[in-house]
């Protein structure tokens, strides 16, 4: 799997999840940054398990995600935040990026893996980027796919 093109994939995927009426829309970068425009999601760490089947036909990838929101009203932003973190509806991350799955007998992320799956949420807390405090929680994306190629 190219790991960098998933990555971009998996935020591209996260883009789509429905706002609540009133508030940003989610921004989104494969990869973590200095300069966070709220609310926004970003695919961090990750720890691939190598050769799941035989001549590198399999890799499995674990993904940790965050999605961070604004701190300046701390109730407000915990209900933001609580909706991104639900298991299923238009404002749930999860929804949103399990629809990067594609149809049944389809490739996952445009072709990019053969299955991915949001499997935890976890570490709902206060996170610091850049000097700057903010609420926000992990995700973990499992990915598998064909370990052969880059």
């Amino acid at each position: 799997m190219d790991i960098f093109a998933v990555r971009g994939a998996i935020a591209n995927a996260a883009k789509t999840v429905v706002m609540p009426a009133g508030t940003a829309k989610l921004t989104a970068t494969g990869y973590a940054t200095d300069a966070v425009t709220t609310p926004h999601f970003y695919v961090g760490d990750y720890t691939i398990d190598f050769d799941k089947t035989f001549k590198r036909g399999q890799d499995d990838i674990e993904f940790t995600c965050a999605v961070l929101v604004s701190r300046s009203d701390d109730l407000s932003g915990q209900k933001i935040l609580d909706g991104l973190l639900s298991g299923s509806g238009p404002g749930s991350l999860k929804t949103a990026i399990e629809r990067a799955r594609g149809a049944p007998g389809q490739y996952a992320l445009g072709g990019l893996a053969d299955d991915l799956h949001v499997t935890r949420v976890q570490s709902y807390r206060f996170y610091e980027v850049a000097g700057t405090q903010y609420l926000g929680a992990e995700l973990t994306v499992y990915v598998i796919g064909e370990g052969g190629t880059s």
